[in-house]
Parts: structure tokens; C-alpha cells; sequence
């Protein structure tokens, strides 16, 4: 393990290997994304409805927000992230993309997320990932297109998406 958060690309067979089950995931709770929080995730993201149909596991010691007692989702995450971080393109490619990413430590806490309706600070957040083994690389391309109105890269052109 390194001494600083990094992430980095790992072979897919190394990732199933690892990260295929949800007990891998840190912390003493683990749970998937509810189906209305992935449909809310799409608009947020501006990706065609149920393009997004792999179970989105969370994992922490608090699965609930503390204030409005709503269950902390890939949603709060997401939703977080295109506040201070990512945008929606990096986001789609990593949840619908083949490449397989992996953080190299084990997170106290998720940094930065925050609960999407009351704006509380989610601090007992540890891990999540999305088994999203075939989708297609095309179609994906194409939803990113349609996201920010510009041409996707050509396939040979893609480089390194963070």
C-alpha cells in the first residue's frame, strides 16, 4: 500500500480477483444502490435511462446520513464528486466503462461526499465500486457524446481518463 490516496488501472482479471465480491469492501455495512438512486444518477450524469444496469456497491461503517436519515448512495457520491472533482464524462466512462479502477489504500473515509438532499458531510462512507463487466465500448462512447455535445476520441486516440 502507498502512504497517499492513488488509483490506478489494474488488469480485469486481477480486479475480479480482488474487488468480485462485496465482502472485499471495507467497513462494517455494505449495500447496493436502490434503483430509484441509479434512475436519479442517469439524469444527474445526462446518460440515457437504465443505460447503467450493474449493481453499485457501497460499503461504510454509517450507511445512513446522519441528519436526514437517508441511505447513502452512488448518488451522494456522484453527486459530490461533480461538485469539487469530476465531470460527467470521466464519471460515465469509469461506471459504464471495460477499464477496471482501484483506489491503493484503504480509505478511513471517502473523502468530499456529501449527502445529496441536505448537503450533510458523509463521513462514514468507506468503499464503493460497480460490476459493470460488458458493457459496450461504442455505445459508451456514444453516451458520452450525447452528454457534452462534442465528438467522442477516435479509438485509438483515448488515453488516460482520472
Amino acid at each position: 500500500m502507498t502512504d497517499r490516496r492513488q488509483t490506478v488501472e489494474v488488469d480485469p482479471v486481477l480486479f475480479r480477483a480482488v474487488y468480485d465480491s462485496p465482502a472485499s469492501l471495507p467497513g462494517r455495512h455494505r449495500w447496493t444502490t436502490p434503483e430509484s438512486d441509479v434512475r436519479r444518477m442517469e439524469r444527474l450524469l445526462n446518460i440515457p435511462a437504465h443505460s447503467i444496469g450493474a449493481p453499485l456497491w457501497v460499503s461504510g461503517d454509517e450507511p445512513d446520513c446522519p441528519t436526514c436519515g437517508r441511505r447513502v448512495t452512488w448518488y451522494d457520491i456522484v453527486s459530490s464528486a461533480l461538485h469539487r472533482v469530476h465531470d460527467t464524462a470521466m464519471i460515465a466512462r469509469v461506471v459504464l466503462g471495460e477499464r477496471k479502477y482501484v483506489n491503493t489504500e484503504v480509505p478511513d473515509a471517502v473523502p468530499g461526499v456529501h449527502c445529496a438532499d441536505c448537503r450533510t458531510p458523509i463521513t462514514g462512507l468507506r468503499s464503493f465500486k460497480c460490476h459493470n463487466w460488458a458493457y459496450a465500448f461504442e455505445a459508451l462512447e456514444k453516451i458520452v457524446e450525447r452528454m457534452s455535445g462534442v465528438p467522442a476520441q477516435p479509438p485509438g486516440d483515448r488515453g488516460t481518463e482520472r
